[in-house]
């Protein structure tokens, strides 16, 4: 059997959330490879927008991730909720206004910014090209790193999912110098940086428009989990520009995988699929007068600008 991606629906109540993570890794049989002392939690901190917008982690799903690591590795051990900052967001605020410090006082576990941390840099190559990170250190010495995206659509990759938050981990601000290179740079960081376990917030996703799909995802490979998830948001993995230089780079097998717990079916009949000539005009609109208002102001702007 190739790799699993279990789908599991969730209501909205912290309890029942952290009954659905703890039965979607329990259908992929999770289990830590050794003793665990050192946790890293990757949310998906976009901007500012909270969780009802589809695009950031709700801390409430972080929090069950919280409880399930405690009760299987310990109370005493050392967890970490992890974010660097991007142009436009500085991760201090994030985790102020979005939920994450009243979260950690909570939870007692420590909120951690990526971009002041020791780095290390990294060099690999993808599609014929070299490419240069700066890895933060803690995700290269933790014993357990989970990765927790979100399911939204994405105007530069289409979709993006497990393997764009990993993107995310980068600890120089200015990941726009990646962008005209995208799709390597993506594949080329979760070269480096490979998260033990994802788990996919999908209590409300975006698409179209947000929309509360009531989904919590897992999968021991990053890559199947996107690939399950492009599905579900309504596109073809193997035509995903990422997903196929991931294959083409033997990064990841599309084949085999194998789904657990709901129908796929069960949420891509109901995620708010976008007709891609309007979203890209609407956009084209949209971001020309909020770069208008940047200029005007001098304001900073949502990261959807740098195609963060």
């Amino acid at each position: 059997m190739g790799d699993v991606v279990s789908l599991v629906k969730v209501q909205s109540s912290v309890e029942e959330i952290r009954n659905s993570i703890a039965k979607a890794l329990d259908l992929v049989d999770f289990r830590s490879k050794k003793h665990v002392k050192s946790v890293a939690i990757k949310p998906n901190l976009c901007y500012y927008w909270n969780a009802d917008t589809g695009y950031t982690t709700d801390p409430r799903v972080v929090g069950g991730i919280i409880d399930y690591v405690r009760e299987r590795c310990g109370a005493d051990t050392n967890i970490k909720v992890v974010e660097a900052d991007a142009t436009a967001m500085r991760t201090r605020y994030a985790f102020l206004m979005l939920g994450y410090e009243k979260l950690a006082n909570e939870k007692k576990v420590e909120l951690f910014n990526l971009s002041t941390d020791d780095r290390e840099e990294k060099k690999v190559r993808v599609n014929g090209r070299e490419i240069k990170f700066e890895v933060p250190r803690l995700l290269l010495d933790s014993d357990l790193f989970i990765n927790v995206p979100k399911l939204k659509v994405m105007r530069d990759t289409t979709i993006t999912c497990a393997l764009k938050n990993i993107f995310g981990c980068i600890a120089s601000p200015r990941k726009i110098v990646y962008h005209p290179f995208l799709d390597e740079a993506i594949v080329g960081i979760n070269k480096i940086l490979q998260p033990n376990i994802t788990i996919v917030d999908g209590l409300v996703a975006l698409g179209r428009f947000p929309i509360r799909l009531g989904l919590v995802m897992a999968g021991n490979n990053a890559f199947s989990v996107d690939c399950v998830a492009s599905q579900i948001m309504g596109y073809n993995p193997s035509k995903l520009g990422f997903l196929k230089l991931a294959t083409k780079e033997k990064f990841g097998n599309p084949k085999g995988i194998t789904v657990l717990g709901e129908d796929i079916n069960t949420f891509k009949k109901v995620f708010p699929h976008r007709n891609n000539f309007i979203f890209s005009k609407s956009w084209d609109i949209q971001l020309g007068l909020l770069r208008a208002y940047g200029r005007i102001t001098g304001d900073i702007i949502p990261p959807i600008l740098e195609a963060y």
